[in-house]
């Protein structure tokens, strides 16, 4: 039987004709609003008799394949010549001036479309034309050809042919796949309390095209409840592609871990795992340049036969696998694996890759999004890292920098560098040395400096400049104008005095709505964490609409004697901190001599926790056979790795390690059974009083929400919920916790403890 494959014309062609070097050091790209603003003016001025934005589709036999393609080209115009496709692009840089010099892709997309009109219309001939448009200057070079229709009914056989063998992998794959997913089961023997009910709202949050908060306690087993029905709806055909998004490196492998579960049980499903640029790249510096890397030049000439090669042999393509690939057919493994990813099932990766503006998957289609559901793990870190994705900053000292550096050879870059070095001048005039941040408007003026310097950089970039320094100024300048586009009142901008430079912030306050649009046209959303809590303000944050989307709580899978909860009330607020660190050693000390095995104490910062550390070292704990451990701030993988394998089952006396809230040590380990059995925490997390912690509480106060809890109580109380959740891993953990703090003991801050928390606090503790 006959197989169809669905695509875009515009991902035949680019698979098809893509050829040359990676050469990021430049790019002409232009953002989406002025491509935008370009192409109506172009479409504006068509005749009466013109089209534009014209839907148009096709099927191709080839072998034992349809191609169905479809798109829509920019305009169908009535020339003199007769019928013409006008195919526009939009540019920033250097414009072509000979048809020579125009791309092979942009060409091939025309002709498509060509082919499309010509075959429905009956034409013998019909017209192709280029039309470039020039952003910043404002100019139009067209390009046209006259194309016979036995010439395009040529060229689309050759181009579908080329296609093909990616086209017949992915079709025998896909048959595979669906089959295997029928016969799959469940893992394990049985599921865990709540678990069901977990996977069950999973899957029909897909199959309603919906968003899910899920709150899922540390032990539910969330990888497995989200990733298994998120499996079985591509058996459904409810999805074609998944995203299991996250923020660390450990809970990345937790998911390529359960993809191999599956696997095991008869999966036959592929998997690509995104690692950064940084720790894949080949050459002692990553620097993108056919130049300077083997890897890059003739990438697209390569990467094909690479994919063709790793998708026949491979499903569980991890960065080893990458890597492995890449050496043999000579491609940059960082933008081989982006390529996998687009042909893969499941993409393992950073959040980044959907939500941040700079890095996100450009390439996925409206149509392949609509058959993609995003797993948003740990889903409590996207609050923080949505407002650095969204937002951006620019200090003073690069500029003058670059300004001195391009005096003599770069006349247009210095003086553009020179006028944005002197706006940061007369705004430091007006700060007055003053210790508090200066609050402004979206700065317009500098925008407009940033812009021609912009444009300046480009020139010098295109025409194979390679300082590190103007690229460094350029691509920071480019992601202020991306943010300064996307400003609203939900941002605010201000600048500090840092000695003697100056640091300037487009400030994202409130990140929902960005979340939203950057992950507009999704299937599903399942975001998924075990300290969504409070959920409200996590919806709020997160882009949620309490009216239309599903939320789901599951009950700890444990029983309350598992763990011993006690609170110590004493003070660890900043002001006391001095007068009362001699007690908190002194209840550490008594802990550690009391209670024999493996334990983690956490703190709110290095500060604190280095001199805690002091005076606990002072009480003589290692002749009485306890070991100590402390996290520094620049810890390399091996030394992370050291850290938690001494934290191992069976170790001799009491081993105590010292970590901090929020960092590598609170989120994402397993210490199961005896690898962990007691954790300490000191404090209750708030972040540090500083100057955006303020604006945010301003902000929110202003929304008539609560601003004190939106900007410390819920970020801090979510730190203390993760550092106490290393403890009680399975149904045989055993464990004691130890809150130290008397806020524990207030509502403002018991309401937020887990239920489980709250039933197993021992008799002298505190009561709740």
């Amino acid at each position: 039987m006959t197989q169809t494959v669905h695509l875009s014309v515009r991902a035949l062609v680019e698979y098809a004709y893509s050829s040359g070097d990676i050469n990021v050091g430049f790019r002409s790209t232009v953002p989406l609003t002025e491509g935008t603003r370009m192409h109506r003016q172009i479409q504006n001025g068509y005749g009466e008799q013109d089209a534009k934005e014209v839907y148009l589709s096709a099927e191709i036999a080839y072998e034992n394949l349809t191609f169905a393609i479809d798109g829509r080209c920019d305009g169908l115009l009535q020339s003199e010549n007769g019928m013409m496709i006008d195919e526009i692009k939009s540019f920033s840089g250097r414009l072509p001036s000979l048809m020579e010099e125009t791309y092979p892709v942009h060409w091939a997309q025309a002709q498509c479309y060509a082919y499309i009109v010509a075959k429905d219309r009956e034409l013998e001939s019909i017209q192709v034309q280029l039309t470039y448009a020039h952003v910043e200057a404002d100019e139009i070079h067209r390009f046209v050809r006259t194309m016979t229709f036995a010439e395009l009914e040529k060229f689309i056989n050759d181009t579908v042919a080329s296609y093909y063998p990616y086209a017949s992998i992915k079709s025998r794959h896909a048959a595979r796949r669906d089959a295997s997913i029928k016969l799959l089961n469940f893992p394990f023997p049985s599921y865990r309390s709540g678990q069901r009910k977990l996977a069950a709202s999973v899957y029909q949050t897909i199959a309603d095209h919906r968003k899910l908060f899920a709150k899922a306690p540390t032990g539910t087993g969330k990888t497995m409840s989200t990733l298994f029905p998120a499996v079985k709806a591509f058996g459904e055909g409810l999805l074609q592609k998944l995203f299991y998004l996250t923020a660390r490196t450990t809970t990345r492998t937790a998911a390529e871990e359960a993809l191999e579960m599956l696997r095991d049980g008869g999966l036959h499903l592929h998997s690509v795992t995104l690692t950064a640029k940084e720790k894949v790249c080949f050459k002692d510096e990553t620097r993108c340049t056919p130049e300077y890397c083997e890897y890059a030049e003739g990438y697209y000439d390569r990467v094909n036969g690479a994919l063709l090669d790793m998708l026949s042999e491979e499903t569980r393509m991890t960065r080893e696998v990458i890597e492995r690939y890449a050496r043999k057919h000579r491609v940059c493994p960082f933008e081989f694996s982006l390529d996998a990813a687009y042909a893969a099932d499941a993409v393992i990766c950073d959040y980044n890759y959907i939500f941040d503006p700079r890095v996100n998957l450009k390439r996925l289609f409206e149509e392949q999004k609509r058959q993609t559901a995003l797993l948003v793990d740990e889903a409590h870190n996207l609050v923080d890292r949505a407002r650095e994705m969204y937002s951006a900053e620019l200090r003073k000292s690069d500029f003058l920098e670059l300004q001195r550096a391009s005096k003599i050879s770069r006349p247009l870059v210095y003086q553009s560098a020179k006028a944005v070095n002197q706006y940061f001048i007369a705004l430091r005039k007006t700060m007055n040395d003053q210790a508090d941040a200066t609050k402004l408007d979206l700065p317009e003026q500098l925008v407009d400096h940033l812009e021609l310097l912009v444009s300046a950089a480009e020139r010098q970039l295109a025409a194979g400049d390679s300082d590190e320094l103007l690229a460094d100024v350029y691509f920071g300048c480019q992601h202020f104008l991306r943010i300064a586009k996307l400003y609203d009142e939900r941002y605010v901008t201000y600048a500090e005095l840092e000695r003697s430079d100056v640091r300037l912030k487009l400030f994202c306050l409130a990140p929902s709505h960005l979340l939203r649009q950057y992950a507009k046209g999704y299937r599903a959303q399942i975001l998924f964490s075990a300290t969504l809590s409070p959920l409200p303000y996590f919806m709020d944050m997160l882009g949620g609409d309490a009216e239309t989307d599903y939320s789901v709580a599951i009950p700890s899978p444990f029983a309350p004697e598992q763990l011993e909860v006690r609170i110590e009330r004493l003070s660890t607020r900043y002001q006391d901190r001095e007068r009362t660190m001699d007690r908190v050693a002194g209840l550490l000390h008594d802990m550690a001599c009391r209670h024999q095995g493996n334990i983690l104490v956490f703190f709110p910062s290095y500060a604190y926790m280095n001199g805690v550390h002091e005076r606990y070292m002072e009480q003589g704990n290692e002749d009485k056979g306890v070991r100590t451990l402390i996290q520094t701030s620049n810890m390399s993988e091996e030394e992370r790795a050291s850290f938690l394998a001494s934290f191992a089952a069976g170790n001799q006396g009491t081993l105590v390690g010292f970590a901090v809230m929020g960092g590598i040590f609170s989120e994402g380990i397993d210490l199961v059974g005896d690898r962990l059995t007691g954790v300490a925490i000191v404090g209750v997390g708030l972040p540090q009083v500083g100057t955006e912690r303020n604006i945010i509480k301003q902000y929110f106060d202003r929304q008539e929400k609560n601003g004190f809890e939106y900007a410390y109580v819920f970020p801090g109380m979510n730190k203390v919920l993760q550092a106490g959740g290393r403890l009680i891993r399975s149904e045989s953990d055993r464990g004691t916790l130890l809150l130290i703090d008397d806020r524990y003991a207030q509502p403002q801050y018991a309401r937020l403890l887990p239920p489980e928390w709250r039933h197993s606090l021992s008799h002298d503790s505190t009561p709740l």
